[in-house]
């Protein structure tokens, strides 16, 4: 569900989540053995030969500073170092856009107390229901964690009206409260009624900046001026696939608590409250509600109003006259959401580009009818940061192009684009957007571009080696010498690759491949988090054993390539050995022997999707048992080669996985359990 919070960002989290075995925090003690450990010692050589004593010797705050620069998984790492080190790693996982993730029962007690002591100020709670250890929870979160939490997110859960307000009480300098799906408050509509506890909710409210109240089904006008009132402060307000009602006749006065329906949540009572906050509201999603155009024309034209991100994604009676018209009223605006708004047209877009000069953040995702002739227009975005055109199918990229590469433009500021399911998109079109993109190109999505060669993979490799995200997922004209840099061979080896009988340690022959380069390999792109080939059916182990090698790499997605092998895949364990996120659903060709020696390379695997690998066998679950003992998510379903008993076995194992989809394992007959 889209969040405003995330409005401006695009292909990286805006908030972090941290885990450990009990879901709270992922930094466990060090282990130590006479004051080092083999981590540590391995550390410290690994930098460049630097005694244990040196590290010991830092500052802490100096520590802390060096580690705050690390990825989630590094300051991990780091914290086993030395007990010095793990201290350090404490401090710096004490930044603001770090989230962390406490399930709700009795075991995360102690936890608690610990991250209070600690000073955390933002964290999620799962698994929230009326039960008396839920209400537990809530009394310790309010105790140890209330007086400095800043961001709380409850989101999905169904707490008590009581339990919930004793939590806020409890939290007197909130900035963020995320009540998204949390219907239980709100079913009886009697949330916040009595005088003395509003009063109270609202000083510990006071200087609340943001509220979610997403997918609310049953938030009425009355409830939402209650909780609306004790936040005086409020700054962004997500309203996303709640039920409004819209009168589209003349109002007949206003509408204040006392005669507000209680059963139905009206447009008339939203405008009234923009109305009121006017000069304090900047952020605004309304993405799902069904806004009609003189509803937003209506808000649009509220005096004082200055938005500066606005979400009205799925939408779809929005017209274009409607997107132009707010474009004058609201020229303000730096980042919207249009995706999904279906009767949007070419003009949407100029209309966009000639009021809203400082747009940085731009979503125009299934468009239908947006065609290049509206892509002209986005030479007059220069500030434009992040652009989402996914699922325009009538866009082939021509304009996008010539409108990106303008002399009239200033230097390309591009971190985030999407084209995903663009399917008139062409090589030759992405071949001119490529070099206009600019270095400061951090997220590309090609994903189901179907017609898209090797020629877009190495201009990919040539202009933006920057990028950190790069989705290729269903462009299935890949192959394996557009991966490696060479030249297109003359002849394509006749047999299917076969799943190797014994693993060796060379590449599998290369000699239908030219030696000669054409331009540079994927190697070229240092600084990849997350790559995604997904069904990019023509790749062998040729290139994936050779082009693979990301130290840093945290996600990656191999799934439905048939070709495959153990061998292959050991190569990439050995190459990318950071990997946090892997999918290799439909590899039919990995078995047991592979994954024996790939485990061990990737300690630090969370989420693995193995399902409808038929060749694995309850073996491969013990060997992932004991080598990837972070695991949270585990995807086996359709594997014929393992049974329940193999799954329960695995559950005994490793209890903090929170997730084993094992639909249809052992071989089952889907006609009959369907």
């Amino acid at each position: 569900m889209h969040h405003i919070g995330n409005a401006c960002t695009s292909g990286a989290e805006q908030s972090r989540q941290v885990w450990d075995g009990s879901g709270i925090h992922f930094l466990p003690k060090p282990r130590l053995q006479g004051g080092k450990d083999y981590t540590s010692q391995k550390a410290l050589r690994g930098g460049g030969g630097v005694r244990d004593a040196m590290a010991e010797s830092l500052p802490l705050e100096m520590l802390t500073y060096i580690l705050s620069f690390l990825p989630l998984s590094d300051q991990k790492e780091a914290s086993l170092v030395s007990r010095a080190w793990y201290c350090a790693a404490q401090n710096a996982l004490r930044e603001t856009n770090v989230r962390y993730n406490i399930p709700v029962s009795s075991a995360s007690l102690p936890a608690i107390k610990n991250l209070g002591l600690r000073g955390i100020s933002c964290i999620s709670l799962t698994d929230l229901d009326g039960s008396p250890t839920s209400h537990q929870v809530l009394q310790s979160v309010a105790h140890h964690m209330g007086p400095h939490l800043q961001s709380l997110c409850l989101g999905g859960g169904s707490p008590t009206e009581a339990s919930f307000v004793a939590l806020i009480l409890g939290c007197p300098v909130l900035r963020i409260l995320d009540l998204s799906g949390c219907n239980s408050l709100f079913t009886s509509g009697k949330l916040l009624s009595q005088p003395e506890m509003a009063q109270s909710v609202r000083r510990a409210l006071s200087g609340l900046r943001e509220l979610n109240l997403a997918g609310l089904r049953d938030l009425a006008d009355l409830s939402f001026n209650q909780l609306s009132s004790c936040t005086p402060s409020l700054e962004r307000l997500s309203l996303a696939y709640c039920h409004l009602t819209f009168e589209l006749g003349p109002a007949r006065g206003s509408i204040g608590p006392q005669d507000s329906s209680t059963s139905q949540f009206s447009f008339r009572n939203l405008l009234r409250f923009v109305k009121e906050r006017a000069g304090r509201l900047h952020a605004l999603d309304l993405s799902g509600t069904g806004l009609p155009p003189e509803a937003l024309h209506a808000l649009g034209q509220v005096t004082g109003l200055q938005l500066q991100e606005l979400s009205l994604h799925s939408c779809r009676e929005l017209s274009t006259e409607a997107v132009a018209t707010l474009c004058r009223q609201q020229p303000g605006l730096t980042s919207l959401d249009l995706s999904g708004c279906s009767e949007l047209t070419d003009g949407a877009l100029l209309a966009v580009s000639r009021g809203l000069r400082h747009l940085r953040c731009l979503s125009l995702g299934k468009l239908r009818r947006l065609t290049d002739a509206g892509c002209a227009a986005l030479g007059g975005l220069q500030e434009l940061q992040s652009l989402n055109m996914a699922e325009c199918c009538l866009v082939s990229g021509k304009e996008l192009a010539q409108a990106l590469g303008s002399v009239h433009r200033a230097p390309p500021h591009l971190v985030s684009l999407s084209l995903a399911f663009c399917s008139s998109l062409k090589d030759a079109s992405v071949l001119s957007v490529i070099p206009a993109l600019g270095p400061s190109l951090r997220v590309l999505d090609l994903s189901s571009c179907v017609t898209l060669t090797n020629r877009t993979v190495q201009a990919i490799c040539t202009y933006l080696t920057h990028l950190s995200v790069l989705r290729l997922a269903w462009c299935k004209e890949l192959r394996d010498w557009g991966l490696l840099g060479l030249r297109e061979p003359r002849e394509e080896p006749a047999q299917k690759p076969q799943p190797h009988p014994e693993l060796e340690h060379q590449l599998p022959d290369l000699k239908h491949l030219s030696p000669e380069p054409q331009g540079p390999s994927l190697l070229m792109l240092r600084a990849l988090r997350e790559l995604d080939l997904t069904a990019c059916s023509k790749l062998t182990d040729a290139s994936l054993a050779k082009v693979l090698q990301f130290p840093q790499l945290r996600q990656l997605s191999l799934s439905l390539l048939p070709a495959l092998t153990d061998m292959g895949l050991v190569a990439v364990a050995r190459g990318c050995p950071s990997l946090e996120h892997l999918a290799l659903s439909h590899c039919t060709c990995l078995s047991d022997e592979g994954w024996a020696q790939a485990a061990n390379s990737w300690p630090r695997l969370q989420h693995l999707n193995l399902s409808s690998c038929s060749r694995l066998t309850e073996q491969t679950l013990d060997t992932i048992g004991q080598a990837c003992k972070q695991l949270r998510v585990l995807d086996i379903a359709m594997c014929s080669g393992i049974n329940m008993a193999a799954v329960r076995r695995f559950q005994a194992q490793l209890p903090q996985v929170t997730c084993i989809q094992s639909r249809f394992v052992g071989g089952a007959d889907l006609t009959l359990t369907l």
